[in-house]
């Protein structure tokens, strides 16, 4: 290791690696330091990738050059398209990992990474001068200069794990926390929360009774996430490069929840004990029992992790209650009477530091060079993880390198509304990605991804020439087969619900060739082009009238005349550019807008003048 880097990312989860990658593809000398080497990807709770509008976000990623979705489809072993039934728009991919082999995939290509020299070592103390990182303080004293550094720490920084009455110092279990980091962010001015994620009891896998849950197969042909995938398939049949699993269904019953209310008074997370505000759309079983108390079940899902692990993942049932009470509670679901525990449920409490402290770059406001990126922003999920730690260490990489930042709009992509959202409005719990969030969801899907975002991959270095001519190729092949379409008069019946493509090319005697990744977005756009254009003018009539008028850099709030103290400190928190942003502020009053709006009027014919 030397003592100089360009770039030097502090954390290897799945943010990590996206932005070690990234700065190391684009030429840079990259530094990436890990508590632990053989930790690095690893799947700490959920070993699966996707999923509601989380597979929107790796196919994203993949589409802009990241790593994720191809390493899932390399250790995929359970395919399945969520929402199948509904519009294309919320349909989702989501792939059951082998969760050793994902690890050793993404590893495998770090380790393997020219520019990228991966270290073993806590950071302790950030190095900053005249507002400007220069690089950080080692566990054991060494200084290692870079001119952009990246937080990607996760759930480690201050981390303690709860197990009922029982507390132990640690991000993950059998990893230790990053205690010295939080203060040394404190002392540079930066404001930190504090959030809470749990995971539930691994199971042993033969101690299932199999014939009792209702088996989940995965889909066939499966649906990969990503562009180099089915490259290298070709016009071949779709093969798995790991054993295909069979999940289960199962739920919980009365005598389950009855186990968990009488046992609240066991629970940290009802004792006080735990501060931290743990995440509204996965919360732990003895919270959904309590907040859904008429509910007299809840469902299970039962993940093997691996094809050949002893291991299942019992998704539904993230806990921190003590340990027998968990394994009382567990038996008392059908399927798993008499099943064994390899590894109890546990929370664990993490410092976060609020995300309107970030540029739209992920850039901290407050020091040049320094960027974050993931669960420090307080996301929740590995998706959101990625996506961050994919733009973040774009953006650094740019900046260190003299270019013009990448910068995503919100009818681009599901992942700068992400960004937006997070920068803008910030967060009051563990945030989580929803297609909802999107004012333009309709034309933000999974199969168009590459179609949108290909072409701001290959303009920053990660997507190659003949990958984005592909994605050419592919579009131009949609134009033209949707003017075919109209031109032919048959664009009217395929809007019909009851009409699909193929049954059009059925009934011809004569019908283009063409292969399923393009027929398949010419179905879409023909049937839902009303609806994504009347959805368009909507969110076009708004972004013109409220996101394109910008606030120019270092606008004086607090000479806003009228502007109560408690707006000045949100537009002073929040540091909007454009007044879409200031609308988006939590908490801030129609009036204090219309206050700015005044302000920013007056302005403009000065700026024009000038």
């Amino acid at each position: 290791m030397k003592h100089r880097y360009d770039v030097i990312v502090v954390g290897l989860g799945h943010a990590g690696c996206e932005a070690a990658l990234a700065c190391a593809r684009l030429g840079l000398e990259t530094l990436g330091l890990t508590l632990k080497k053989d930790r690095a990807a690893v799947m700490s709770c959920n070993p699966a990738v996707g999923g509601t509008a989380k597979g929107h976000l790796v196919r994203e990623l993949d589409a802009l050059g990241g790593e994720m979705g191809h390493a899932a489809d390399r250790a995929g072993t359970h395919f399945k398209t969520l929402n199948a039934s509904k519009g294309p728009a919320v349909q989702a991919t989501r792939v059951l990992c082998d969760r050793d082999a994902y690890a050793r995939v993404v590893q495998s290509v770090l380790f393997s990474q020219p520019n990228l020299t991966v270290h073993e070592a806590e950071v302790s103390t950030l190095i900053a001068e005249g507002g400007q990182i220069a690089g950080v303080v080692l566990g054991d004293g060494t200084q290692v200069q870079a001119r952009a550094v990246l937080l990607t720490t996760g759930t480690f920084l201050q981390a303690l794990m709860h197990v009922g009455e029982k507390k132990e110092v640690g991000g993950r279990l059998g990893d230790e926390a990053a205690r010295g980091l939080s203060e040394s962010l404190r002392s540079l001015g930066f404001t930190l929360g504090r959030f809470k994620t749990g995971t539930p009891a691994r199971l042993k896998r033969d101690t299932i009774d199999w014939d009792a849950v209702e088996p989940q197969p995965g889909d066939f042909p499966p649906r990969f996430f990503s562009w180099r995938t089915r490259q290298a398939l070709g016009g071949c049949e779709p093969a798995l490069q790991q054993p295909s699993v069979t999940c289960g269904i199962t739920f919980t019953t009365v005598e389950t929840h009855r186990l968990l209310r009488d046992n609240l008074h066991r629970s940290p997370l009802f004792q006080g004990d735990i501060v931290g505000r743990g995440p509204r759309y996965c919360p732990s079983l003895e919270d959904k029992v309590v907040r859904f108390a008429a509910r007299e079940r809840h469902q299970v899902f039962l993940e093997p992790e691996g094809p050949d692990s002893p291991l299942v993942y019992p998704a539904g049932l993230s806990t921190s209650m003590p340990a027998d009470v968990q394994l009382e509670f567990l038996r008392s679901i059908p399927g798993l009477e008499r099943v064994e525990v390899v590894r109890y449920g546990y929370a664990v409490e993490y410092d976060y530091a609020p995300p309107t402290q970030l540029s739209a770059t992920l850039e901290t406001k407050a020091i040049r060079g320094l960027y974050f990126a993931g669960q420090l922003n307080g996301t929740s999920g590995y998706e959101e993880a990625a996506f961050q730690g994919l733009y973040a260490g774009l953006n650094a990489a740019l900046q260190v390198k003299g270019a013009p930042p990448l910068l995503l709009g919100r009818e681009e992509a599901h992942g700068a509304v992400l960004v937006d959202e997070l920068v803008t409005k910030g967060v009051d719990e563990p945030f989580r990605m929803f297609t909802s969030r999107s004012e333009h969801r309709l034309k933000l899907r999974e199969g168009n991804a590459e179609l949108r975002l290909a072409k701001h991959g290959h303009r920053v270095g990660l997507v190659p020439r003949e990958a984005l001519e592909r994605v050419e190729a592919r579009a131009r092949a949609v134009v033209d087969e949707v003017a075919r379409l109209k031109r032919t008069g048959l664009a009217a019946r395929l809007r019909r619900p009851e009409v699909s493509y193929a049954a059009l090319a059925a009934e011809a005697r004569e019908w283009p060739s063409l292969p399923p990744e393009v027929t398949e977005e010419v179905e879409v756009e023909v049937k839902y082009e009303g609806y994504i254009a009347q959805a368009e003018r909507a969110a076009a009539r708004e972004a013109e009238a409220w996101d394109g008028w910008v606030i120019p850099p270092g606008f004086p709030f607090s000479e806003v005349r009228g502007l109560s103290t408690e707006a000045v400190e949100k537009f002073t928190a929040h540091r909007p550019g454009t007044v879409g942003q200031a609308r988006r502020i939590p908490g801030l009053t129609p009036a204090a807008l219309s206050l700015l709006l005044v302000a920013l009027k007056k302005e403009r014919p000065a700026r024009e003048q000038d």
